[in-house]
């Protein structure tokens, strides 16, 4: 069995569930690599990274490169004298730095390979209505998310799972694939398999989210409008327009439940009393549970209606 010298790579909350079962299953971490720190909030202060705040805590080398292929990034990374380098929740590293430990550099998405590449995999599954996702280990190569597979595990995606519950268990299922992992490494037997592709596969993607990705669409089908609002929850939260009595403004929806309802209603009529808000959709209603206003905190429906007033011709766009 060969002694494993890791180098963590990841920023967020996702990757420190993934380190701290390396530390907790004992294995040599010399260094980690996370982003920089970067300005939050109204301050603008500097704010370390997830991953940053637990490796400190462990008292682990850490390294903040703004260039991966900057020489003296490089060198420092070679004085770890590391073996093996795990990813998570990264980015897209240069060669030089993937190429350079005697034992590889294996990499953790949060999908079933080759099924959802790339930057939202977690999210991209919720709003595709996927029944079922998983974790994967792979070699990184010269692509995003096409290396060797190590490892797969496969967990359910429940009807009403949030992409922060997802995140979650995604992350602990994550946490000890990566461990197994690890060991069949240090113990030379990680047996990997090409992904399978042809020219007549169709595999589904995961790009980056962006605004106008999270805006909602109302006119299409119930499960839609519901699998949008879960699979972009905590964040970065759907949203849509509301028209309220003259007023116009974009509003954010956190959570919501579907009730499927024969009506004759107008699609994205809102629908309100002092308990509940409920929005026309096809062949049923959404009934928003969660939802904030420009410049407000995020509100419970109930806290929201006691304080704003839906008038009879609101309707969201």
């Amino acid at each position: 069995m060969t002694d494993v010298n890791i180098v963590f790579m990841g920023t967020p909350d996702f990757a420190v569930g993934v380190l701290k079962a390396l530390i907790d299953s004992d294995y040599n971490v010399v260094g980690v690599i996370t982003a920089p720190d970067r300005p939050s909030g109204r301050g603008r202060k500097l704010s370390e990274s997830a991953v940053k705040k637990y490796a400190l805590e462990q008292e682990l080398t850490v390294l903040q490169p703004t260039n991966l292929k900057s020489e003296s990034f490089l060198n420092e990374l070679k004085q770890l004298n590391a073996n093996l380098q795990i990813v998570v929740a990264f980015r897209m590293l240069p060669k030089v730095v993937w190429q350079m430990p005697k034992l590889g550099t294996f990499n953790l998405h949060a999908s079933l390979l080759p099924d959802y590449r790339g930057a939202a995999p977690i999210n991209w599954a919720i709003i595709n209505g996927e029944d079922k996702t998983g974790v994967t280990t792979f070699f990184i190569d010269e692509k995003i998310d096409t290396g060797a597979i190590i490892l797969q595990e496969e967990t359910a995606i429940n009807e009403n799972d949030t992409a922060g519950d997802l995140h979650d268990k995604l992350m602990h299922l994550g946490s000890k694939l990566v461990v197994k992992t690890v060991a069949l490494i240090g113990e030379g037997e990680a047996k990997t398999k090409q992904q399978e592709l042809s020219k007549n596969s169709i595999f589904k993607e995961a790009p980056k989210i962006y605004k106008e990705t999270c805006r909602i669409d109302w006119t299409r089908s119930i499960e839609a409008v519901y699998n949008t609002i879960r699979g972009l929850s905590p964040y970065p939260g759907s949203w849509s327009v509301l028209h309220n009595n003259g007023e116009t403004i974009e509003v954010k929806i956190y959570s919501a439940k579907k009730i499927i309802e024969k009506h004759n209603d107008t699609i994205g009529k809102i629908i309100s009393n002092k308990k509940e808000l409920k929005v026309v959709v096809d062949k049923g209603y959404i009934f928003i549970e969660n939802l904030q206003l420009p410049g407000k905190r995020k509100m419970n429906i109930t806290e929201l209606l006691n304080g704003y007033l839906f008038h009879n011709n609101a309707y969201f766009e």
